[in-house]
């Protein structure tokens, strides 16, 4: 190999080849990995949606604390959150700035919803029931891992009444009915 020129020697003081600005994504892939996430859209999605919410909390706090429309804002702010499920009921606005997170959202996603409620083992067989049609909110059911679920529709997650799965575990649990399963 010849002995590089004196500018193609500068230009590669500029450039790292060892990493690579695309490679420092670990807490993204990480997160994607954890929750099951086949779309990274959905991820900068909820990445968006953490930072601007905390882009508003933090613009909310430079208002005067005596403001009234501060402390309104703070209240629908604080109450909208709440019911999505993203913080607790005495939470501040100062908890919104730092709890607020991408893995907040992956939380309340249908499949990993459904694998708290103990309808499925992990996430992942959690998504291949729901795409499968197993699953469903209230009357519908939904074929979309990433349906976010809050707190008022986290009681109507079940079985869809056709399901082979349901019909397996009612076996299991001696609760079966062939009248219900019609």
């Amino acid at each position: 190999m010849r002995e590089l020129k004196f500018h193609e020697k500068k230009l590669l003081k500029k450039v790292d080849f060892l990493n690579y600005k695309q490679d420092s994504n670990l807490r993204e892939v990480k997160v994607m990995r954890r929750y099951h996430i086949q779309d990274r859209e959905d991820y900068h999605k909820y990445n968006k949606l953490a930072g601007s919410l905390r882009g508003l909390a933090h613009r909310l706090s430079l208002l005067p604390a005596a403001d009234p429309y501060r402390s309104e804002m703070e209240g629908q702010v604080l109450s909208k959150l709440y019911d999505m499920g993203l913080i607790n009921l005495e939470s501040k606005m100062s908890d919104v700035e730092h709890k607020v997170t991408v893995s907040g959202f992956c939380r309340r996603r249908l499949a990993v919803v459904a694998c708290r409620m103990r309808m499925a083992e992990t996430v992942s067989s959690a998504v291949k029931l729901i795409e499968q049609g197993h699953i469903r909110v209230g009357p519908q059911a939904v074929n979309d891992p990433a349906y976010l679920v809050t707190r008022s529709m986290e009681d109507f997650v079940t079985w869809v009444d056709t399901s082979k799965v349901k019909r397996t575990v009612m076996t299991y649990n001696d609760e079966l009915d062939d009248f219900d399963l019609l």
